[in-house]
C-alpha cells in the first residue's frame, strides 16, 4: 500500500513539475491546483506525527484538510497554518501553486534548507512566520523585491547568516520584521526607516555591528511601537533623531556596546512603557528628564558605569513596575521615593551606592508602596540597622540585603512578610538571636544568615518554614543543639550550620530527610553518632570536620556503642550436620567483650566464670555455624573442588541484612543450572535464601587481583553502603584465599540488552519506558558519583529491568576491588564493553575519571533510542552507533536514528534532544562531557520543562552542535 502510494505521490509530482506548465497555457487554473501544489509540499517533508494523515490527493478540494483554510467563495487556500506539527525536510516548490495564499504559518517544526527566493513571487502573501526551525543560508538580496502586500514577516530563531537584504526597504506594506536569534551581521540597513507603515522591528540576538546610522529620515517610521537591538555589537551614541520615534512604547538596547551619557532627549519619549539600557558602556548620571516618562512600567539601566547619584525626578514615574540600576557606580544615600513607587521589583544589587538606611522603611497604610514583590539591595555599602518598618511590605517575595554593613538585630516584623519566598541577609554586622517570630513568614524556601554575629539557639519555629529548601545560618557564634524540629522540613535539600558553637547529638530524625544534597555541621561541638541513613552514611568528610566528639565511619572513628555485628559463619565444618539441623541454632551469635566490660570486671572469679561461659557458647556458635557452612559449600564442580571440612575452605560469610540461610542447600548455590550469565568479572547464579527471597551471587573471576582480605572487605563494605533505587543492591560477601562471592538483590525482569535486542514479536519498549529506563540509569550514575564511585563497566547488560520496568544498575565499582587501576587488566575485563569505552582508556597520561562513565552512558542512551548495538558489523563494513547517529542528526534524517519499531509513537521533541544529549556525553574530550548530575536535570527537563527554562532543556540541545 505504502510503494503504491509513494508511486502516486510521484505521478503527482511529475505532472505538477513537466505537464503543469503545458496545461497552464490551455486551461485556466482549476480547484485542484491548490491540492496538486499541497501534495507536492508534503512530498518534500516528513510528518513523524502523521498530521497530515487527512492530506488525500484524490480529493477535489484541499478545504477540509488539517492547517487549510479556504476562501468560503473562490475555495481556494488561503491559509496554511502548520505550527508545532514536528515536520521535518525542506520548504519546496510546491507552495508555488498556491496563488492565492495570504498566510504562511511554518512555525516551530524542524524545518531545514534554505529559503526559497521563489516564495516572494505568491503576491497575495500577506503574513510569513516560519520562526523556530533550523533553516540556514543567507537570504537572496532580491528575495523581497517582489514583496506584493506582505505585512509580517518572522524568521526568528533559526540559523540564518549573511547580511539582512537591502531589498527590505521596499516592503512598503510591511509592519512587523522579526529576524531575531539568528546569526545575521554586518552593519544596520538603514533603508527600513523608510518603512511608514513599520510598527514592530526585531534585530535581537543577532551578529549586527557598527552605529545607528545617525542620518536616518525616522520621521517617514514615526509609527514604530517597539524595536529591539539588543544581544548585538552596535556601538556609538545613540542618535538625536530616535526622539522622533514618540509613539515607541518599548525601547530595548540591551548587551551591545553604546557608550558615552544617557541622552537627555530620552525624556521626550513620552509613549515608552520599557526602557533597557542594560549591558553597555553608558557613563555620567541618570538624566533627570527620565522623570517625565510616566507611563514607564520597566527601566533597566544596570551593567553599565553610571556614576551620581538617582535622580528624585524618578518618582514621577508611578507605573514602574520593575527598577533595576544594579552594576554601576551610583553613590549617595538611598532614595526613600523607591519606597513610594508601588514598584514590584527594585533591585540595586551589586552597585557601590553608599549611604545609610535612613528613615523608617514605611509608607501611609494603604499606599502603593505595600505592592512591592522584590527587593534587591545586596553587593553595597548600606549601613545602619534594619527598620522595624520593613514588615509593611505585605507583598515582598524576596528580600536581599547581603553583603552591606548593616547592624543590629533582625527585626521581629519579618515574620509578618507570609509571603516571603527568598531572605538574604548574609554578611552583614547583624547582631542579637535568630528570631522566633521568624516561624511566621511560612512561605521562604530560602533562608541565608550566614557570614553575621548572631548568638543564641536555632529556633525551634523554624518548623512552620516548611517550604524550606536552603538552610544557611554558617560563620555566627549559635548555641545550643540542632532541633529536631529541622527534621521537619521535608523539603530541605541544602543545610549549612557550620563555624558555629553548636553542641548536643544530632537528631536521629534527620535520615527522615529524604531531598538533602548537603549537610554541612563542621567547626562545631557536636557530639555522637551520625543519623543512620543513606545519605549520612556517604557524607564527606569535610561536611562534619572539627567536631572532635562525633563518631561514625565519615570521620574514621568508632562509635562507644556498637550495633550488633553482621553474622560471621565458619564454613570449616566439624560434623556431619544436614541443613535441615541448621535452623535452630541460627540465632546464636558470636559475643563480644568491649575493653570497658573487661575493666568493670572486678573479682578474679566472675572472670573465670565468663571466661567459662564464653568458651562454651563460642563452641556451640562453631558447631551451628559449620553447619550453617554445609549449606554453603557451593558446590560447582570444579571450580569448588575442596571439601568444606578442609582448612583450604575456611572462609567469611557476611549478610548486611538477614540471616544467611540458603534453602536450595549446596547443590544448587553455584549449580550451572541456576547461571544466570557471566560478565567480564565473573559469572551469576540465582538462589533462594529460606525466607523465599531470591538473591543473585556473583562468583568473581579475578581471584589472582583480588586484594588483601581487610582491603576487600573494606571495598565492599563501601560498595553495600551506596544504596538508590536503581541501583542493585549489595547484600553480603563471601571470601576465601580461593574464591569471592558477593551477594545481590535477584531482579526478575533481564537485562536491558535482552529488552533491546532479543525481544520478539509486539513486546518491545515504548518510548515512555525507553525515556524512563535512561533517566533511571542516570540517576543512578549520579548517585555513584556523588560517593566517589565509578561504575567502569556501563553496558545494557549490566542494566537490569525489575518487574514494575524500573532500570537497575548493576556490576558498579568492582574494579575497586583490584590491587590498582590497571588499564590492561580493565580493558581485558571489559572487552564486552566494546563501543562503550571512553578514549582515554587508551591513553595511559589521560586521568580515568567519572567523565568515562558519562561517555558510557551515552552510547547506552543511544542504544536505547535506536534499538542499535553500539557497534555492529556488516558484511564489508562496521558501523559506530555514535558516527551513524550524529550523520543522520546533521542531515535531518531523524527517523533513522530512533527504532524502527517506535516509528510514529514517539515524540521528536523529546527524542532528537535525548539523542543530542547522548552525542554530547560521547565528546572525544572528558571536559566536554556533562557531569550525571548535569545530565539529570535536562533529562528531567525535556520531559518537563519548566517556565522560562525550556532553553535549558529541549531548545539548547535542538540548537547546540553535535560535532
Amino acid at each position: 500500500m505504502g510503494t503504491m502510494l509513494k508511486k502516486k505521490s510521484l505521478f503527482f509530482v511529475f505532472t505538477f513539475l513537466v505537464l503543469a506548465p503545458v496545461f497552464s497555457r490551455s486551461l485556466n487554473p482549476s480547484l485542484n491546483d491548490d491540492v496538486l501544489g499541497l501534495i507536492v509540499f508534503k512530498a518534500d517533508i516528513q510528518d513523524p506525527n502523521l498530521k497530515l494523515a487527512s492530506w488525500n490527493e484524490d480529493d477535489d478540494s484541499p478545504c477540509n484538510w488539517v492547517g487549510v483554510k479556504c476562501n468560503p467563495r473562490s475555495n481556494r487556500v488561503v491559509e496554511l497554518t502548520l505550527d508545532g506539527f514536528s515536520l521535518s525536510g525542506r520548504i519546496g516548490r510546491g507552495l508555488l501553486q498556491l496563488q492565492f495564499l495570504r498566510k504562511l504559518s511554518l512555525s516551530s517544526n524542524n524545518l531545514t534548507g534554505n529559503i526559497s527566493p521563489n516564495l516572494a513571487k505568491l503576491q497575495n502573501l500577506r503574513t510569513v512566520d516560519l520562526s523556530h526551525n533550523s533553516l540556514s543560508g543567507s537570504i537572496p538580496d532580491d528575495f523581497f523585491k517582489q514583496c506584493g502586500s506582505l505585512r509580517t514577516i518572522s524568521l526568528a530563531k533559526n540559523k540564518f547568516s549573511g547580511k539582512i537584504p537591502s531589498s527590505l526597504s521596499l516592503c512598503s506594506t510591511l509592519a512587523a520584521i522579526d529576524l531575531s536569534s539568528n546569526q545575521f551581521s554586518g552593519v544596520f540597513p538603514s533603508g527600513i526607516w523608510g518603512l511608514n507603515a513599520l510598527r514592530w522591528l526585531d534585530l535581537s540576538d543577532n551578529l549586527l555591528e557598527g552605529e545607528i546610522p545617525k542620518g536616518m529620515e525616522l520621521g517617514v517610521v514615526c509609527c514604530l511601537r517597539a524595536i529591539d537591538f539588543s544581544e548585538n555589537s552596535f556601538s556609538g551614541n545613540l542618535p538625536e533623531t530616535m526622539q522622533k520615534l514618540s509613539l515607541c512604547n518599548f525601547m530595548n538596547f540591551r548587551k551591545n556596546l553604546f557608550s558615552g551619557e544617557v541622552p537627555t532627549w530620552v525624556g521626550e519619549m513620552k509613549s515608552l512603557e520599557t526602557l533597557d539600557l542594560s549591558g553597555n558602556k553608558f557613563s555620567g548620571e541618570v538624566p533627570v528628564s527620565i522623570g517625565n516618562l510616566q507611563p514607564l512600567k520597566v527601566l533597566n539601566f544596570s551593567a553599565n558605569e553610571l556614576t551620581g547619584s538617582l535622580p528624585e525626578s524618578i518618582a514621577n514615574c508611578v507605573n514602574l513596575v520593575a527598577l533595576d540600576f544594579s552594576q554601576n557606580l551610583i553613590k549617595g544615600a538611598l532614595p526613600q521615593w523607591i519606597f513610594n513607587l508601588g514598584s514590584k521589583e527594585v533591585s540595586l544589587s551589586v552597585d557601590k551606592i553608599g549611604g545609610r538606611m535612613d528613615g523608617p522603611l514605611t509608607s501611609p497604610k494603604g499606599s502603593s508602596f505595600e505592592r512591592l514583590q522584590v527587593l534587591d539591595l545586596s553587593h553595597n555599602g548600606f549601613s545602619g540597622e534594619i527598620a522595624s518598618g520593613i514588615g509593611a511590605l505585605s507583598s515582598l517575595q524576596l528580600l536581599n540585603l547581603s553583603k552591606n554593613s548593616l547592624a543590629g538585630p533582625i527585626p521581629v516584623t519579618i515574620g509578618e512578610l507570609k509571603a516571603l519566598g527568598v531572605l538574604d541577609l548574609s554578611e552583614n554586622w547583624l547582631n542579637g538571636t535568630v528570631p522566633v517570630e521568624i516561624g511566621g513568614a511560612y512561605s521562604l524556601k530560602e533562608l541565608r544568615l550566614e557570614g553575621n554575629f548572631l548568638v543564641g539557639k536555632i529556633p525551634t519555629s523554624i518548623e512552620n518554614c516548611s517550604a524550606l529548601t536552603s538552610l544557611v545560618l554558617s560563620k555566627n557564634n549559635l548555641t545550643g543543639p540542632i532541633p529536631a524540629a529541622i527534621a521537619k522540613l521535608a523539603n530541605l535539600q541544602n543545610v549549612d550550620l557550620s563555624f558555629n558553637s553548636l553542641s548536643g547529638s544530632l537528631p536521629k530524625q534527620l535520615a527522615n530527610l529524604v531531598h538533602l544534597l548537603s549537610f554541612n555541621i563542621s567547626q562545631n561541638h557536636l557530639q555522637g553518632e551520625l543519623p543512620a541513613g543513606v545519605f549520612f552514611n556517604t557524607i564527606t568528610p569535610s561536611s562534619v570536620s572539627g567536631n572532635p566528639s562525633l563518631c561514625g565511619s565519615a570521620v574514621n572513628k568508632s562509635c562507644p556503642a556498637v550495633l550488633p555485628k553482621p553474622i560471621v559463619l565458619n564454613p570449616n565444618s566439624s560434623s556431619d550436620a544436614t541443613p535441615d539441623s541448621v535452623a535452630p541454632n541460627m540465632g546464636h551469635k558470636r559475643i563480644i567483650l568491649s575493653i570497658s566490660a573487661l575493666i568493670a570486671i572486678g573479682a578474679a572469679a566472675v572472670i573465670v566464670i565468663g571466661v567459662i561461659a564464653i568458651t562454651v557458647l563460642n563452641l556451640r556458635v562453631r558447631s551451628s555455624t559449620s553447619r550453617s557452612a554445609a549449606a554453603l559449600t557451593l558446590s560447582a564442580g570444579d571450580d569448588f573442588s575442596h571439601s568444606p571440612t578442609t582448612d583450604a575452605n575456611s572462609g567469611k560469610l557476611v549478610m548486611f541484612s538477614g540471616e544467611p540461610d540458603f534453602s536450595t542447600g549446596a547443590h544448587a548455590l553455584l549449580n550451572k543450572d541456576c547461571e544466570l550469565g557471566r560478565g567480564g568479572f565473573g559469572a551469576v547464579y540465582r538462589t533462594v535464601l529460606r525466607d523465599g527471597r531470591a538473591v543473585a551471587i556473583k562468583k568473581l573471576t579475578v581471584s589472582s587481583l583480588v586484594k588483601s582480605q581487610d582491603d576487600f572487605e573494606r571495598e565492599v563494605k563501601k560498595l553495600a553502603k551506596v544504596r538508590h533505587p536503581n541501583l542493585v543492591a549489595l547484600d553480603g560477601y563471601y571470601w576465601t584465599q580461593s574464591l569471592q562471592l558477593l551477594i545481590y538483590e535477584f531482579v526478575s525482569g533481564g537485562s536491558l540488552y535482552k529488552h533491546l535486542h532479543e525481544g520478539s514479536g509486539g513486546n518491545f519498549l515504548t518510548w515512555n519506558e525507553r525515556f524512563n529506563i535512561i533517566l533511571g540509569t542516570a540517576k543512578s550514575l549520579a548517585r555513584l558519583h556523588q560517593s566517589n564511585i565509578i561504575h567502569y563497566n556501563i553496558k545494557s547488560s549490566n542494566v537490569l529491568i525489575d518487574s514494575s520496568g524500573e532500570p537497575k544498575v548493576g556490576d558498579y565499582g568492582l574494579a575497586r576491588l583490584l590491587p590498582m587501576l590497571d588499564r590492561y587488566v580493565l580493558s581485558s575485563k571489559i572487552q564486552s564493553a566494546l563501543g562503550y569505552m571512553a578514549p582515554e582508556f587508551a591513553c595511559r597520561t589521560v586521568k580515568i575519571t567519572e567523565k568515562c562513565d558519562v561517555y558510557g552512558f551515552g552510547v547506552l542512551v543511544l542504544e536505547v533510542v535506536s534499538g542499535k548495538r553500539p557497534v555492529e558489523y556488516m558484511e564489508d563494513d562496521v558501523v559506530v552507533l555514535c558516527d551513524m547517529v550524529r550523520g543522520a542528526l546533521e542531515e535531518g534524517r531523524v527517523e533513522e536514528c530512533v527504532d524502527a519499531r517506535l516509528q510514529g509513537k514517539f515524540p521528536a521533541e523529546e527524542a532528537i534532544p535525548v539523542m543530542k544529549l547522548g552525542l554530547i556525553c560521547t565528546s572525544q574530550v572528558p571536559s566536554n562531557r556533562p557531569d550525571m548530575g548535569e545530565v539529570v536535570n535536562i533529562l528531567e527537563l525535556i520531559r518537563c520543562p519548566s517556565e522560562g527554562q525550556e532553553g535549558i532543556g529541549m531548545n539548547y540541545l535542538l540548537n547546540i552542535s553535535i560535532n
